[in-house]
This record gives structure tokens, sequence and C-alpha cells, in this order.
């Protein structure tokens, strides 16, 4: 009896052995799940045909490794960048690059030297060392030279981009190539100081008004003895007076081809600068000069000695931070604004071209790079620029700074501005502009260049309207010779 009773046990030992053997237990879960890396979705590999074709299953999840982005350096160049020591903004756009892209490395170009920007450029591109990144001076010049790489493929798959104003993005595009990026954009027009004509108990002139509210505006304020003036400086009433006075025209009388000195528009806005002198600082006299606390007229407003001033938008920040009194951007007459803008480009010799596009895009109308830049302005109590993609949320973001009405206004106007910083982008302007000699003796000054005759033409040195068809003639042949070998 016992031996059976042994027998009987040692069944039901066996039996409940080979039962745990036939279960798999489950491993014991974790408080972080196992990480998947997923293949590489390449042209080669649409995501249709890795879901068709799973790997072959294992008990364990399959780590695929994704090798890292090849190391590469890019050399660039930019005017803005400051001293180490001070570590502006821009020094710090650039950090925030390399440490979102540890495989890139950002070398900084020498552009120290003789000759200026464009001379130092080419003797680099004499040498075969072009920067790969750089901002642009003369793109007219580069693309002659075949300097600038082909961005229009990047551009065209970039979302960005169609947030860009239209009239920005045309400025940059030759023969339907995009051949730059913008890096900035700036409203330019008439900043008006409200509390000084407030105190005066005058209307202080808004975004959209008027040649004769203009005018008015300006000599109804001004009192010399009490050290007011009604307008900082008259120079620039040549730059967009022919806009205002015709629609078909645009900076300093250039309708899009060709310049326009010999127009109605032209010779009455030569005519008005000269009327407006006596209400600008150039119309002091030394005497009057010290009714004034300013030393210069760059010092009127923030001193609140000037009604209106003209300046850009890239003097925001300084009146959000300086500023004690209300002050507004009213553009110029006729409900407008000039637009200025800086050019970056990319070298055709770039050997990344994709990843120096990537970095000029994070320098110029990137929006993730915009917010960066919004929170170093932050942290300084200062302001961005504006944006160049003007997105809803780049608006807004901007608006967390400046939320004046003529600059809200002007930014919902962008595509009507008239670009002012044509010596960029137009083949011969320079010359049509300033450079040129068209051949004339104005006294003792001999063969005098452009630049000389708009300088001058409200000195009674000789009268404006004696040479304004010569000068017409002259400036039109070299922007179609310029043209012509732009666009063979």
């Amino acid at each position: 009896m016992k031996t059976n009773i042994n027998l009987i046990t040692l069944l039901i030992t066996l039996m409940l052995v080979i039962s745990l053997v036939g279960c798999k237990q489950e491993p014991a879960a974790t408080t972080e799940p196992a990480v998947v890396v997923e293949p590489e979705t390449t042209a080669e590999t649409p995501p249709e045909a890795t879901a068709e074709t799973p790997p072959e299953a294992t008990d364990e999840p399959q780590l695929i490794e994704v090798p890292p982005s090849e190391p590469v350096t890019i050399r660039y160049a930019n005017w803005n960048l400051g001293t180490e020591e001070e570590n502006n903004i821009q020094m710090q756009l650039i950090q925030a690059y390399k440490d979102a892209n540890p495989h890139v490395t950002i070398e900084l170009v020498d552009m120290s030297g003789d000759g200026g920007w464009d001379a130092i450029l080419t003797s680099y591109a004499a040498r075969g060392e072009l920067p790969d990144v750089f901002m642009a001076n003369n793109v007219p010049l580069y693309v002659q030279n075949g300097w600038l790489a082909d961005l229009t493929e990047y551009t065209a798959s970039d979302p960005a981009w169609e947030y860009v104003p239209q009239v920005v993005r045309d400025a940059f595009t030759y023969s339907d190539r995009v051949l730059g990026l913008p890096a900035a954009q700036f409203v330019m027009g008439y900043f008006v100081n409200q509390d000084i004509y407030e105190a005066a108990n005058l209307d202080a002139p808004q975004y959209g008004f008027t040649v004769d509210e203009f005018r008015t505006a300006v000599e109804s304020l001004n009192d010399i003895d009490n050290g007011v003036l009604g307008l900082d400086e008259m120079e620039f009433v040549m730059g967009w007076y022919p806009r205002a006075s015709d629609p078909d025209l645009n900076w300093f009388s250039f309708d899009g081809a060709h310049m326009n000195y010999n127009s109605a528009a032209f010779k009455e806005a030569v005519a008005v600068t000269g009327e407006l002198r006596p209400y600008t600082w150039q119309g002091l006299t030394d005497e009057q000069k010290a009714n004034f606390i300013s030393t210069g007229p760059w010092e009127l407003f923030l001193n609140q000695e000037v009604g209106m001033r003209w300046d850009a938008s890239w003097s925001v920040p300084s009146y959000v931070q300086n500023a004690t009194f209300n002050w507004d951007f009213i553009g110029f007459p006729g409900g407008n604004q000039a637009i200025v803008f800086d050019v970056i480009v990319v070298s055709a010799t770039a050997a990344n071209q994709q990843e120096a596009y990537n970095f000029a895009r994070w320098m110029t109308f990137s929006p993730e790079a915009y917010v960066v830049e919004a929170d170093l302005a932050r942290a300084m109590d200062s302001a961005p620029k504006m944006p160049v993609a003007v997105t809803e949320d780049a608006i807004a973001l901007y608006t967390e700074f400046v939320d004046t009405p003529g600059i809200l206004t002007a930014l919902d106007n962008l595509d009507n501005s008239v670009i002012e910083s044509l010596a960029k982008i137009i083949p011969g302007y320079i010359n049509a502009r300033w450079e040129g000699k068209p051949g004339i003796d104005v006294g003792t000054d001999l063969d005098v260049n452009m630049g000389f005759m708009f300088s001058f033409a409200n000195e009674g040195r000789f009268q404006f309207t004696d040479y304004s068809a010569r000068l017409e003639e002259f400036a039109n042949q070299i922007l179609d010779d310029a043209a012509a070998i732009l666009n063979p």
C-alpha cells in the first residue's frame, strides 16, 4: 500500500512539472516602454512599401540604427555679427542653430580689408574660396559673375516661403530663378511724436495722410526759437514724393525699368524738397542750433525736438526701450511705406547646398528662428525685427512687443510697399543714381556724378530742370545696358 501511494505522488509531481514547462511567461512590465526606431523613409522605400513588408517578427523589438548626419562646415560672412564679446542676437542665432544641428560647424569668414565688401568677395572668388552663405550688397553683380546658387527648388518646397511678401520674393527672382533670401525686411517712412503735436494743440498726422496734410503738419509745428522742428531732414522727400504724386512711379522715380528724372512728379519732388529746408535741421543756422539739445538730426526724435522723423523699423527696438512719449509709424503720404531689406545668398560653389540653404533659411525667413529671436529680444528688454515670413503666429508674437497702429497697418500693406533697396537688386541702379558721370561741369566742379546733381539740386548752384532730361537719358541708357548684360 505504501508503494502505491509513493507512485501516485510521483505521477502527480511529474504532471505539474510538465504543465509548468508548457506555459510561456510574459516579461514583467517596466515603467519605460522600449523604443523602436523606424526605418527612414526614402524615395526608394515609400511608407506604403514599409507597411506592406514588415521585418520578420521576433521575440525582441528590432532596433534599426539611423546613421548620424555627415559633418559639414559652412563658411559664413555677414556685416551684422558685431564682436565676439558683444555676442549680439545674430551671433546667438548662429549658436542656436549649431546647438540644434550638432553636425554643422559655422566658420565665420574674415571680411576685413581694403576695397569694401564686394572687392573682398571678388578676391575670395578669384581664389575659389567664396563663403558658402553670405550677405549680399549687390545681387546683380553676383548674378553676372555666376556666384549664386539657384534656390528655386528649395523655396518651392518650403511652406514658409509662401508667407514672405510677394514684393520681396519678386525682388530676388531673376529669370524665374530665386537667387537670394530676405534676411530682414524693414518698413521705412515717418515716425511721429504724438505728444509734441498734442502739446501744440495740433492734430498729429496718421497713416494714410496726404501730401497737403504732411506739409501742414511740418510747417504748423515748427518753432525754432523754442527748439522744435517740424521735420528732421529734407533729403528723403526726393525719394518718396514721386510715388505720392504719381502712382506709376516708385522710389526716386523708378518705374520698374527706367528712371523718370524728367517727369513732372520728380521735378516737383526736387522743388518741394528745397521748400521744406527751413523746417529741417539742414535749414538751421549755427546760432539757431543753439536752441536745441540735439547735436545732429539723428538725436532730434528721442530728444522730443521734432514732430516727424524719417526712419525705418530697425529703430523700433530703440524706441521701445528709450522713447518716453507716445509715437507711431505713419509711412509716407498716400498711405504707403518704403520697404528695405537685407539679402543673404548661397554660393554656387557651396559643397553641400542643401545644408547651406538650411542655415541660410534659419538666418533669414525661418518662422522657427523668429521665435528664438523674439525670446532673445525679450531677455534684452527690447523687440525683435519685423517677421519676414508674415504668418499669423509671427504677427501675434511681434505685437507682444510692438502694437502701434501704423506698424500693424504697414504689416498688412507690405505687398504695396515701394522698394527702397533698389541698389541691391536692380542692375545698373548704382550708376544711374549715384556713381555714373553724365559729362556735366558745375562751376569749378568738373565731370560731376549723378549723386552730386541730386545732392546740390537745391543749393542754387544750377537749375535742376536745365539738366533733368539729360540726366534721365543718361541714367536709362545705363539701366538698359546693365539689363542686357544680365539677361542677354
